[in-house]
């Protein structure tokens, strides 16, 4: 499993399963260097199917849903597949306000998430 700082990554057939290491998502910097590792796995290590588990995400503040938005267009403009799965009810009452539920793919679990990749 590659690990990095804010993500580790693990592969399930052509695919990259992504968890994400902190609970809370909130301060610049963190958000700054989850976006860089995230941007590098489509920019450096060529990955165009990817499955973003929320399972250990407890908050996400509005910035860190500003780079999770910057991070899809991306992946759509390399022709990368983004599903995200795991999110707990409260996080995904807030993509559901914001209609962010509506741009992004969202399977309730990683396994559903790999069926359709």
């Amino acid at each position: 499993m590659a690990s990095r700082s804010r993500i580790e990554v693990a592969e399930s057939a052509s695919v990259s399963v992504v968890r994400f290491r902190d609970q809370k998502i909130i301060d610049p910097e963190t958000i700054q260097e989850l976006g860089q590792e995230l941007f590098d796995l489509i920019d450096k290590d060529q990955r165009h199917k990817l499955v973003l588990n929320f399972a250990n995400v407890e908050f996400l503040s509005s910035a860190a849903l500003g780079k999770l938005i910057t991070f899809e267009k991306k992946a759509k403009r390399e022709g990368a597949s983004i599903i995200l799965t795991n999110i707990s009810p409260e996080i995904y009452q807030v993509f559901a306000i914001t209609n962010l539920d509506k741009l992004f793919q969202i399977k309730d679990t990683e396994a559903d998430a790999l069926a359709v990749l």
